[in-house]
């Protein structure tokens, strides 16, 4: 059992409690058009275009239509790779056995709380994921999920028991905008949103703002009314950006500073006990 392993920041201070090894697998279940990391979307298709036009030879392809091969020591991370891919592809990933992924983050455990798998979408690999958490608790660190919210977690009480918390996106506050912003329904975020919070285990919520693409007013009257029951639950309300995003959208207005005030404030009076706006 693999999973595939678009890259690791050894150290991150944004991705859950404390310092924390964070772990980007490729592939995600949903199509955002404000995809801050569009290259993870999409699993290679063996095309080959990117092989022939990497500049220090650090892909190879055994055949035609097989797998790409990656040698990281090689890579000058040009994206050279991916501006090339018809899908806008990472060919860049390393399939991974639990095990294997576990020797590459151990080594990070002496200076960190525990670990984070981040997407894509994690959730993808839901069996890799509990081998794997399993291996991170018997070392005595913690395990966080962000996620989407697309992969249902009812009923996957193996994986539940060794995930410490869930960090969950809540991108919209209807079904009708969710759909436009993600192409898929709202419904299963939301009922993982629920599930997680009851279970005690529901570190935060985000919602990435971005001005006139969706209700943002309504998006957070939502948030706030899943999360005020658990007071332990903060919301993180995140301004879009334009770095990294797709070329169709880098001309997307970015929100003010007085709309992501007055969110927080609509947070908060909804219940919500700590707003966090980055």
């Amino acid at each position: 059992m693999t999973a595939p392993v678009n890259k690791i920041i050894p150290f991150s201070a944004v991705d859950g409690f404390g310092n924390r090894t964070a772990i980007f697998l490729q592939g995600c279940n949903q199509d955002c058009l404000y995809c801050h990391n569009p290259e993870t979307i999409h699993l290679c298709g063996g095309c080959g275009a990117c092989v022939a036009a990497c500049p220090v030879g650090a892909l190879s392809q055994e055949r035609p239509g097989g797998p790409v091969s990656y040698d990281f020591e090689k890579c000058v991370n040009c994206d050279t790779c991916i501006r090339t891919c018809r899908q806008f592809s990472s060919p860049k990933i390393r399939n991974l056995e639990p095990q294997e992924l576990f020797e590459q983050v151990r080594p990070f455990f002496p200076f960190t709380d525990g670990i984070t798998t981040s997407g894509g979408e994690c959730g993808l690999y839901l069996d890799f994921l509990t081998e794997f958490y399993r291996l991170v608790k018997a070392a005595g660190k913690t395990t966080y999920m962000d996620t989407n919210g697309q992969v249902p977690l009812a009923g996957r009480e193996e994986f539940l028991a060794v995930t410490d918390k869930a960090m969950i996106d809540l991108k919209a506050g209807t079904e009708e905008d969710h759909i436009a912003l993600t192409g898929r329904g709202l419904s299963a975020a939301v009922e993982n949103i629920r599930l997680t919070a009851r279970l005690g285990k529901l570190y935060e919520i985000r919602t990435v703002v971005v001005p006139e693409l969706v209700d943002n007013r309504e998006t957070v009257r939502l948030g706030a009314s899943l999360i005020a029951p658990y007071p332990e639950v903060r919301y993180k309300l995140i301004r879009f950006r334009r770095y990294g995003v797709r070329e169709s959208f880098s001309s997307t207005k970015e929100p003010s500073g007085e709309l992501m005030e007055e969110l927080k404030a609509l947070a908060l009076a909804g219940g919500v006990k700590e707003v966090l706006v980055t």
